[in-house]
């Protein structure tokens, strides 16, 4: 027989097999899980050594998507509020790119939040968030961030990837291929979506996990924030695991052979996905059961009723995941786009989320995992201090953001935008800046990480990027 038509009946069993065995729960969800390690083959990473001391061994971002407004969370200016209404300045603004404001008379808008110094550091942030104020000092606010993309998914994909060229490497992608998964029963690394219930809410487009010109296999999971955090993980009715198990077991074989005559990873990949489908179909329904957690643990973050679908239940269930072993984790949560009615919506969001952040740093203080835990909080970009009606335009040249856990200086305030809060001029971080300081605490030169594609190196910082070394314990 010749090898192509071998080939054919190879591809043509494999098509059967798939096809016929796709009500099976564990071969449904294998689909969703491109590339997952098995056991034996988990992957352990390219980096086998540390490059940088190790602080942190797992990411946790709490996006706020849409872009919070800087000068109502952790950057307060007097000075703003006092032109509140009256013409801004044209000498900040004269030459700059601005998104819908652009040839529009321009006017201040003052803070319409107190502010108030909290903790032994005295930070200053917004009574809005008053349980991130109480652990002020956790915190390391960053007031000088500044980015390059003014609108939202390209400000996302440059947040998420260093740029904003499609088919690049998430940030979490680019964590699980550099430092290997910890869990074999998870994915190294997911992803949830909450929204609120006020206005603000923008649509994210599943590029910003995607792993791009890496192997699938570090593509981020995106689990459901309602129901079944992954569809058909029960097996249906009439199918147990022994029965299964022989599925995927001939399955396996099947394109064990096929890999044997194409030389392609991607056919090693797939095999591996059925192997973590299996074991999902035992640890999801655990890792999303919070029956055995305590009442005074919900209402801590806040949830009502958990698996609800909120941002406070996914905050809980990342502190799930991070005590897992789940390598990146990435909650997002629609709410903070705010061109108009900033006043109504902005405290929905606020009380959205302010109470479960703070929570789910404590909780993971006070089981030991904040130590080797970084959390960073912040959207794509901030808002201007510039009025848009009862709203605030999308603003690229100065916002906040706030990180915590491994590695970070608590009660820390580092760099800040001028007296209007417009652009970032003491000290400003970049995005690139801000990843190769967290690649860096992962124990990441983020100069070192890189992938050969198209003809040359690639990494998540391109050409730019320095350590933030004074934010670092």
């Amino acid at each position: 027989m010749s090898i192509n038509k071998q080939l054919s009946q190879a591809l043509q069993r494999r098509a059967f097999l798939t096809k016929s065995m796709c009500g099976l729960g564990g071969i449904a969800l294998g689909s969703l899980f491109a590339n997952q390690a098995t056991a034996d083959e988990r992957w352990r990473g390219i980096i086998t050594k540390p490059q940088t001391p190790v602080k942190a061994k797992r990411i946790i971002h709490l996006c706020m998507a849409g872009g919070p407004s800087h000068l109502e969370t952790f950057d307060f200016k007097p000075e703003l509020k006092a032109l509140d209404g009256k013409p801004f300045p044209e000498s900040f603004t004269k030459g700059q790119q601005l998104a819908q404001l652009q040839n529009s008379e321009l006017k201040a808008r003052g803070p319409f939040t107190e502010f108030k110094k909290y903790g032994k550091s005295g930070q200053e942030i917004s009574t809005l968030f008053p349980h991130l104020g109480s652990i002020a000092d956790e915190l390391c606010i960053i007031r000088s961030m500044h980015t390059e993309q003014i609108n939202h998914d390209t400000a996302h994909a440059f947040m998420n990837t260093g740029s904003i060229i499609k088919g690049r490497p998430s940030w979490g992608s680019w964590m699980l291929y550099g430092l290997g998964a910890e869990t074999e029963n998870l994915p190294g690394f997911v992803v949830m979506t909450s929204q609120g219930k006020g206005g603000g809410a923008q649509p994210v487009s599943a590029r910003q996990w995607s792993a791009g010109f890496l192997p699938s296999r570090f593509q981020g999971i995106q689990f459901q924030s309602k129901g079944d955090a992954v569809h058909y993980v029960a097996n249906p009715a009439g199918v147990d695991a022994p029965t299964q198990r022989g599925v995927i077991d001939e399955i396996n074989r099947m394109n064990g052979l096929l890999a044997e005559k194409i030389n392609d990873s991607e056919i090693q990949t797939r095999i591996s996905q059925y192997e973590m489908a299996y074991r999902m179909q035992s640890s999801v329904p655990d890792l999303t059961d919070f029956s055995k957690e305590p009442k005074a643990a919900l209402e801590r973050y806040g949830i009502d009723k958990p698996g609800d679908g909120t941002f406070a239940s996914n905050c809980l269930l990342a502190r799930r995941m991070a005590e897992r072993g789940v390598r990146f984790i990435q909650l997002y949560h629609r709410a903070f786009d705010h061109h108009g009615n900033i006043e109504k919506d902005l405290p929905i969001a606020a009380g959205e989320t302010d109470k479960p952040s703070a929570a789910l740093i404590m909780d993971l203080k006070e089981r030991g995992l904040l130590d080797d835990t970084l959390i960073l909080w912040g959207g794509e970009f901030g808002r201007t201090p510039m009025g848009q009606g009862s709203g605030r335009d999308h603003h690229i040249l100065g916002f906040s953001v706030a990180l915590a856990g491994g590695g970070i200086k608590g009660g820390t305030s580092y760099g800040g935008t001028d007296e209007l809060g417009y652009k970032a001029v003491h000290k400003p971080v970049s995005v690139h800046d801000l990843h190769a300081t967290m690649l860096h605490l992962c124990g990441i030169d983020h100069l070192k990480l890189t992938y050969r594609t198209q003809g040359r190196d690639f990494r998540l910082t391109d050409v730019f990027g320095e350590v933030v070394r004074d934010i670092l314990t």
